[in-house]
């Protein structure tokens, strides 16, 4: 192959190689999308390289070698672009066959469409050389596959640009930066790629600048993408931020215009299809003031709101941030949004709880003190005639002689422990009041013979008037025990 090689040849081959090694450099070191940018510059390089090599070449079978090695390059990038635009924004879950195999279809049969025109010339319909300019150029007469192919990388350009512009148009200036140099990245060579297939510029009747437009961005995106890490902080990690967040988050700009929200946000409002990008903060909060009102205040302020959603009760905490800029003073403010419901629901239990225990050491506190006083007199009364009988204090004969008042007593101390017990445990029940019918005279009669003994040490006379049944209604164990 001989080559001879001039202004534009050089410039192309020099800034190929440039780009080409940004691109590669590009796809080992940073992440997934920005590697689908770094495989749009290679295509592009491999473009620019080969164009470059068709410029300084003199032979027309030689030049249409090199439109094939050209195309490798050209019958992608369009593909390319739109697989970043869909990665770099979050929607990789659409790279599915459906949408996968009609974005490649057309690259992949302008390939083989261009390596096989030689056969049906529907690509280019006829191909020889010019020598009108200052060095030979490949002169083309292009056919309907061609027109196809244009009209498929600017439909290609045109829906990657929406994608980018319709993702992050109301994203934090930052982003909108990013999205802004992304934007004109990919329409400036195409702006120029129009220009050449009109006749607005056309050097020397042949010359594409389409590749040295592409080149010539690139350079610049590329050496941004690594000294300033252009793309580090993706705008989609944002979103999957605001998606994975339980708590609902709205974000107002300084006229009091819904920006972005996440979808937590919708299962705490009462009506939402109405929470849409763009929204006012009056209309979306028409039913309730006290929202609005921070928003309106720009204060940093917590409330609760307590509302019905269908049909159950919604207790919601909500915290309003103002977004000051150094410059500008107030831009937004954004709204947070907890369901707190589970939270008081706890809480409301735990305090039950708590009660619960101090009811449960006060019944301790009451079930000793019956002990205490009602079971210790005749238990030491029984212990202390054993240790005088054992002393010989008292004869045998004194202590037969005793010996049915203290059986008395302690059968009267045995209903006494019984009935002592099942209150306590009807109180562990939680079963505080066990309403029932009984004969008052029959209880009190039981209570008389068992004080018996320590009213006759007191000179005490415990003298019962009736002996008639009289039904009360009332807790057996809690009268007998009082």
């Amino acid at each position: 192959m001989e080559f001879i090689h001039n202004a534009f040849s050089i410039s192309l081959i020099i800034s190929s190689l440039l780009v080409g090694g940004l691109s590669i450099y590009i796809a080992f070191k940073l992440s997934d999308s920005t590697r689908w940018m770094a495989l749009t510059m290679f295509l592009m390089t491999i473009w620019g390289f080969f164009y470059g090599l068709e410029l300084a070449s003199n032979s027309l079978d030689q030049m249409i070698n090199l439109i094939y090695l050209e195309y490798i390059g050209i019958s992608f990038i369009p593909a390319s672009w739109i697989v970043f635009s869909l990665i770099y924004t979050g929607y990789k879950k659409w790279l599915r066959p459906l949408i996968l195999i009609p974005v490649f279809l057309i690259p992949v049969t302008t390939f083989l469409m261009v390596l096989t025109n030689g056969h049906h010339h529907l690509h280019y319909s006829s191909v020889g050389i010019s020598n009108s300019g200052p060095f030979p150029l490949l002169e083309l007469e292009v056919g309907p596959w061609y027109l196809v192919h244009t009209f498929y990388s600017y439909i290609a350009f045109l829906l990657g640009t929406l994608i980018l512009w319709g993702r992050f148009k109301n994203a934090d200036p930052l982003y909108q930066t990013q999205s802004i140099f992304l934007i004109a990245s990919g329409l400036f060579p195409v702006i120029f790629n129009l220009l050449y297939q009109t006749g607005v510029i056309k050097p020397f009747s042949e010359i594409d600048l389409t590749p040295f437009a592409f080149l010539f961005t690139y350079i610049i995106l590329g050496f941004a993408i690594i000294r300033y890490q252009l793309f580090s902080l993706k705008p989609v990690a944002q979103n999957r931020i605001m998606e994975s967040l339980t708590v609902g988050v709205l974000v107002f700009d300084g006229n009091e215009k819904l920006i972005d929200f996440n979808p937590a946000t919708k299962q705490f409002h009462l009506d939402p299809g109405k929470i849409k990008i763009g929204v006012a903060a009056s209309s979306l909060f028409y039913d309730n003031e006290a929202i609005y009102n921070i928003i309106r205040n720009v204060e940093e302020k917590i409330i609760l709101i307590n509302t019905v959603k269908d049909g159950q009760e919604l207790n919601l905490r909500v915290k309003s941030i103002p977004m000051l800029d150094k410059t500008s003073g107030f831009y937004g403010v954004i709204i947070l949004l907890d369901d707190q419901t589970d939270q008081l629901k706890v809480n409301k239990q735990l305090r039950q709880q708590a009660n619960d225990l101090i009811q449960l050491n006060e019944l301790k506190d009451k079930f000793f003190s019956i002990i205490s006083h009602d079971l210790k007199g005749p238990i030491f009364g029984v212990k202390e005639l054993i240790h005088m009988t054992q002393s010989n204090i008292i004869s045998k004969e004194e202590f037969y002689t005793m010996l049915p008042e203290v059986s008395k007593n302690m059968e009267q101390v045995a209903i006494l422990l019984e009935n002592l017990l099942a209150w306590a445990s009807s109180q562990l029940r939680g079963e505080h009041i066990q309403i029932q019918n009984f004969n008052i005279v029959t209880l009190l009669t039981q209570q008389q013979k068992l004080l018996d003994r320590i009213a006759r040490e007191k000179r005490i006379e415990i003298i019962l008037e009736s002996e008639e049944i009289i039904e009360i209604l009332a807790d057996r164990n809690m009268i007998d025990l009082v």
